[in-house]
């Protein structure tokens, strides 16, 4: 029998309701693979074992709220939390205690899960580096900015964990990190109490080892009455092959996976076309980075007048940026992505789904940086849903996922397709 920490979220929830397991019992089996690995990941920025072994037998004693109820669950450590300091990834904050708990996180509790800790993220949950090693090869990066996330699912140390992007911050880890991640469309949930770094980029994403356990944890967030996800989409999904303005800066394992997993899809049935990003879009990482850089300045502004010695060079660099952009730039840049965004569906043409990479290659050896979000901007910039799904494994033993991508609003569609080709893989 696999150990309790092995577990997917909804398969502990089956054992908990046949009442073969308790939360305290999976709490501990995960409180013991952190004793055990932590010292190597270095996931976890606050971690209280007598909390969180509290909080499960306080969902033992209670009715079942939810298939989540007594599952632990990990916040990002730019996520608000009552109980637990939260800290952005700055010294500016260290030991902050908020008085509120994050939407995200009273939604999660409401439902009887069990926050297990709060992993740890880049500073401000932009570019420079925390502490965490990726599990499959501790001299890789897991990815950023959701770095202790990716790497605490990744390496069984939680099964659910609370990830955010502003460009490419948790699908590119859990890429790296061999799990499932989820992006959803843009605006679907309650944004409070999650640091901002732009309104019109932000989004709240979700980390797991099973496409069934991203649904259910999304619906309980967003406030959906969670259900059993449907197996596919009733036929076989029409899947546009897009490489996107990037292809050329993919690596030899990217180039392979995407290949195979078309390969795949097309011997489970699905229609494989190419479909190519407008030409007119070629400039949509330049348009996001400039909304991104304002958008720092913005609300980044007290950290920049009060503790600008304490924010990293390259944060200060891309602050600085953002007030030294011309308005009629940032307003021509706000425009363009409005007038892309009208035309997202028109990216999908006759397809269900576009096959994208998830990264350019494995996690790059060495922890100075994150690896790069090249193809994760545009998704992010035009607010459609996103999965990524592990496929295959590259050098030195590091996982290369694959991104499934659809229009905005089709999330359900999106994870049923997801859910279709990642239990035949």
């Amino acid at each position: 029998m696999a150990e309790l920490y092995e577990l997917t979220a909804t398969e502990a929830a089956a054992l908990m309701d046949a009442g073969e397991i308790t939360s305290e019992e999976l709490v501990v089996s995960c409180l013991g693979r952190i004793a055990a690995r932590e010292d190597t990941v270095r996931a976890w920025e606050y971690i209280n074992p007598d909390h969180a072994i509290a909080q499960a037998k306080r969902a033992d004693n209670l009715p079942r709220r939810s298939p989540l109820h007594g599952i632990p669950f990990a916040a990002k450590d730019i996520i608000d939390t009552t109980d637990m300091p939260t800290a952005y990834g700055s010294p500016i904050y260290a030991g902050n205690r908020p008085g509120k708990d994050a939407a995200c996180v009273t939604a999660m509790r409401d439902a009887g899960a069990v926050l297990l800790g709060k992993t740890v993220t880049t500073e401000f949950a932009t570019f420079f580096p925390g502490k965490t090693r990726n599990p499959h090869n501790p001299d890789h990066t897991p990815g950023g900015s959701s770095s202790g996330s990716g790497a605490a699912v990744g390496d069984c140390m939680v099964p659910l964990a609370f990830g955010t992007q502003t460009v490419g911050s948790l699908i590119r880890p859990a890429a790296f990190n061999g799990v499932c991640g989820l992006k959803p469309s843009f605006g679907t949930v309650d944004m409070g109490g999650v640091k901002m770094l732009d309104p019109g980029l932000d989004h709240l994403g979700y980390m797991a080892r099973g496409i069934d356990d991203l649904a259910i944890y999304y619906d309980i967030v967003r406030g959906a009455i969670p259900s059993v996800l449907a197996d596919g989409i009733g036929r076989a999904p029409k899947v546009g092959l897009c490489r996107t303005f990037k292809w050329d800066q993919a690596e030899p394992e990217t180039v392979k996976a995407i290949e195979d997993a078309a390969g795949a899809l097309r011997d489970l049935g699905a229609e494989i076309s190419e479909q190519n990003l407008p030409g007119d879009m070629g400039d949509i990482a330049d348009t996001h980075m400039t909304i991104l850089h304002v958008g720092l300045s913005k609300h980044l502004a007290s950290e920049w007048n009060e503790h600008r010695d304490q924010l990293s060079e390259r944060l200060q660099g891309m602050i600085q940026t953002g007030f030294d952009t011309p308005e009629t730039d940032y307003d021509a840049a706000m425009a363009r992505a409005d007038g892309y965004r009208a035309r997202a569906n028109d990216v999908f043409g006759d397809c269900d789904i576009l096959l994208t990479p998830s990264a350019p290659g494995i996690a790059p050896r060495g922890l100075d940086a994150t690896g790069d979000p090249m193809f994760q901007i545009p998704w992010t910039l035009l607010r459609t849903p996103c999965v990524t799904i592990p496929f295959a494994t590259g050098p030195e033993g590091l996982p290369v996922g694959v991104q499934l991508v659809a229009r905005p609003g089709d999330d359900e569609k999106l994870l049923a397709i997801a859910k279709w080709f990642h239990g035949r893989l």
